[in-house]
């Protein structure tokens, strides 16, 4: 629930705070006194598109701040937690997004627009993306306007409101639709491209095995070319090699008997070991230390005598080693840049072919699992449709009452659910027809009004004059508004193009939502603001350098008959005009508390063009 909202800098408001009442509050005024900036101010709080255009003239930004008053903990603390399978609550996303709650529990969200067009989010007094915002309002308020009203005159929003209006059991079925209709397209694409490339894909299959058959043949083994690389280098260099080799264990171990008598290193331990043999405890202590090293260099030479054992040339095994070498750059060069490479393509290659069959066999495969998932589709939309009809007796009969309320006794809606006949390719086969398999259903929604009785039904927007309109518009928000969790309503005008005791029924109907939401209205009907808990008026202040400051005020009982009386006769001077309002308030008042009304409200016209109340014979 909103329990306050601040706006400074914003349109013709300069700084005004509106304190809204937990049931029904009235946000009245003048023409261009700024009402519509209390709406503006709430889709900005709501993460609507920020407009620079609406900061007002002088000012560097506009801030608009509002205070959530969240269900206490207890029954509602589970709901905070949210689900994955619905919205999180306000308390919910507030907690996810790191924001502090006041020490009243409350919520503070705002929302700044600087006069350059960027914009900032707080929550809890913490910085927050924008979408954090657009959650807390989803979870928190729902606006109705004259916009939203003009948008169920298209067939999508009509089917949207039907649904909503089904509530669970349109979404659970929707969204069973939707998962099968996303596995249905996906196979039936999937059939398609197979039968409309199936020569490009059979050339792409031939390539693919061209190359996998011209690297099995290889069998190129994991880092082999780089092995390769050091045994042809090797083999190239084997009398270098052997020669050093020669050397070095000839240093070690001495050279091949009868080449030479110089002493090797081997020897010259040897010596040393035995000119040590002394008496002196510190020499004798050196010996073990150059047995080591004796044994180190028989080791050495060993190994150096096993090398040149192995060391020959082998122009035949060079050759090879050449030619596969060869071979495989042949490889490289085609599919990779070594083969480590290759033999990653070659695992690519072999993937791919798995989705290039073209075989009779693959096409009839896949044919059939897009003939399965379609006729699954087909049972989920019929189970919509189903839902969606019986939904829509009872959307149509609810709207009706509502219309025999607003001086429209004689008017029925009807809400038809049709299908639409498709030869496209999104489409499936349903009762013997082809129809049209949409993202929300094979399903078309309208809604007919017959003014009259003997009147044939037609679309909304053909068979209604402009007030007809107006009160159709309102009677579907107001049962829509029934359905609503959220625990804020705002209504923007919709009365508009309504009076009379039409004007009074709206009121009526406004006051009973408020039972069970918060309701909060804007309004320019005398008859609406009577049922107000609370009435808040936007008062035109002075003009300055072109710029009209505004402000507003919580109003008191006797100034609310000043205003009431502004509205029905447009002055508050005349005696008769506040007879007439403080007429109204009683009567509101008496409707409300569920007492019999002595002086029933008609409809009357007053010389402002407000409507007169006026008793009824009897």
């Amino acid at each position: 629930m909103l329990s306050e909202l601040r706006i400074q800098g914003l349109g013709v408001i300069e700084d005004a705070t509106l304190e809204l009442h937990p049931g029904l509050t009235a946000v009245t005024g003048e023409t261009g006194a700024g009402k519509t900036m209390v709406i503006t101010g709430l889709h900005l709080l709501g993460g609507g598109r920020a407009d620079s255009s609406r900061v007002r003239r002088g000012a560097s930004r506009a801030v608009v701040e509002g205070r959530y008053v969240l269900p206490v903990a207890g029954d509602d603390a589970e709901v905070a937690e949210g689900t994955d399978d619905g919205p999180r609550d306000a308390a919910g996303v507030a907690r996810d997004a790191g924001a502090a709650l006041d020490d009243d529990g409350s919520l503070i969200a705002a929302r700044t627009v600087s006069a350059d067009g960027r914009s900032r989010a707080h929550l809890g007094g913490r910085s927050v993306p924008l979408a954090v915002l657009t959650d807390v309002a989803d979870a928190s308020l729902a606006v109705h306007g004259q916009h939203e009203a003009l948008r169920l005159l298209r067939p999508a929003e009509q089917r949207a409101v039907l649904d909503r209006f089904a509530g669970a059991p349109a979404d659970e079925a929707l969204a069973r639709y939707r998962d099968v209709r996303t596995r249905w397209r996906a196979a039936v694409a999937a059939l398609a491209e197979r039968r409309e490339r199936t020569r490009e894909m059979a050339r792409e299959a031939d390539l693919l095995r061209h190359g996998l058959t011209e690297i099995e043949a290889l069998d190129p083994q994991p880092g082999e070319d780089e092995e390769l690389v050091a045994e042809a280098r090797r083999l190239a260099d084997v009398d270098d090699l052997r020669s050093a080799a020669l050397t070095a264990l000839a240093a070690v171990a001495g050279p091949p008997e009868g080449t030479g008598e110089e002493p090797d290193a081997t020897a010259l331990v040897g010596e040393a070991r035995r000119a040590l043999a002394t008496d002196d405890p510190r020499l004798t202590a050196l010996e073990p230390r150059l047995a080591e090293a004796a044994a180190l260099l028989t080791d050495v030479a060993a190994e150096l005598s096993t090398y040149l054992d192995g060391l020959e040339a082998d122009p035949e095994r060079l050759a090879w080693v050449l030619e596969r070498q060869a071979a495989l750059k042949g490889l490289t060069r085609k599919y990779a840049a070594d083969v480590a490479g290759v033999l990653a393509w070659a695992d690519t290659a072999r993937e791919r072919l798995e989705t290039l069959d073209v075989s009779d066999e693959a096409i009839a495969a896949l044919a059939a699992e897009a003939d399965r998932l379609g006729a699954e589709l087909a049972g989920h939309a019929t189970t919509l449709s189903a839902v969606r009809t019986e939904a829509a007796a009872r959307l149509a009969e609810a709207v009706s009452t509502e219309l025999d309320g607003l001086a429209m006794a004689a008017a029925t809606v009807t809400v038809e659910v049709g299908r639409k006949d498709s030869t496209g390719a999104e489409a499936i086969e349903l009762d013997g027809r082809r129809v049209a398999a949409g993202p929300d259903g094979v399903d078309e929604v309208e809604l007919l009004l017959a003014p009259h009785a003997g009147a044939p039904p037609l679309p909304i927007a053909k068979g209604a004059s402009g007030g007809e309109l107006s009160r159709v518009m309102l009677a579907v928000e107001v049962v829509l508004a029934g359905a609503d969790t959220v625990p804020t309503l705002v209504f923007d005008e919709v009365d508009a193009g309504v009076g009379g005791r039409a004007a009074v029924e709206i009121g009526r109907r406004l006051a009973r939502l408020a039972e069970t939401h918060q309701v909060v209205v804007v309004t320019h009907l005398a008859q609406v603001a009577a049922y107000a808990d609370r009435q808040l008026v936007v008062d035109k202040g002075s003009v300055s350098e072109g710029v009209t400051r505004s402000s507003v005020r919580t109003l008191d009982d006797s100034q609310r008959v000043v205003e009431l009386a502004r509205m029905l006769a447009g002055t508050e001077e005349t005696e008769t005009g506040r007879a007439h309002a403080e007429e109204l308030l009683a009567a509101a008042a008496q409707d409300r508390r569920g007492v019999p009304d002595p002086t029933p409200i008609t409809q009357g016209t007053t010389k402002g063009g407000g409507r007169r109340p006026k008793r009824r014979a009897g």
